[in-house]
């Protein structure tokens, strides 16, 4: 039987809730771009390359293995006029696409769980790299703690989440918060599997006190 997810993992449509995120064993990959181009495309490769290898090599040495976790996506501009279009997303007076591709950046991740260690994971990152063939994108092993955190579930395509990053910032405002760091979302549902109206996302955003 699969393991459950953590509770970290679960959220409910339309419904904000405060999550506190621990310290994390992450493999990474860096990049810009559009995510519907090559260069997301190669990093997800890598990523669950990297992260099923950790599972087997874990699995071979202690007989058990914890779930290869889901893609999770740190998004993020550096141009301030990007920047000030994504804020009025946040307020319902822009939408995500209004935002040219070419200017966003990105961190794809998965979350390695324990008893995974960063020796363990580089040693994946290198024999994953060896199995691929060609060079593959460069994936950092890195820990990683988000902290307190606001988060809901986003249900439908991604073309469609501005409504619900609406919601989410709404309901960070209406619990006292404010938000900080970088937009998150963690991929439930898997576009190559599921339709569009079916795609399960979670939508995080750090948070701090407002004050």
């Amino acid at each position: 039987m699969t393991a459950a997810l953590p509770e970290r993992y679960r959220a409910r449509r339309g419904q904000v809730a405060l999550v506190d995120v621990p310290d994390l064993l992450l493999a990474s990959v860096d990049g810009a771009g559009d995510p519907n181009g090559p260069a997301f495309a190669d990093a997800i490769r890598a990523l669950y390359g990297v992260s099923y290898t950790a599972h087997f090599l874990l699995k071979k040495l202690a007989g058990e293995a914890p779930r290869v976790l889901p893609l999770e996506g740190l998004w993020w501009v550096d141009d301030h006029a990007a920047w000030d279009t994504f804020t009025r997303v946040a307020v319902g007076e822009a939408a995500v696409d209004d935002v040219d591709r070419a200017l966003w950046r990105w961190r794809a991740f998965i979350v390695q769980p324990a008893p995974l260690d960063e020796d363990l994971l580089a040693e994946a990152v290198v024999a994953a790299a060896a199995k691929a063939g060609e060079p593959p994108p460069a994936v950092e092993v890195s820990r990683w703690c988000e902290g307190l955190s606001a988060q809901l579930l986003h249900v439908g395509s991604y073309a469609e989440e501005t409504p619900s990053i609406v919601a989410l910032h709404e309901g960070i405002t209406a619990l006292g918060y404010r938000p900080r760091g970088r937009h998150h979302e963690i991929y439930l549902g898997d576009p190559r599997r599921s339709a569009p109206e079916k795609l399960r996302t979670i939508l995080r955003h750090p948070v701090e006190p407002v004050g």
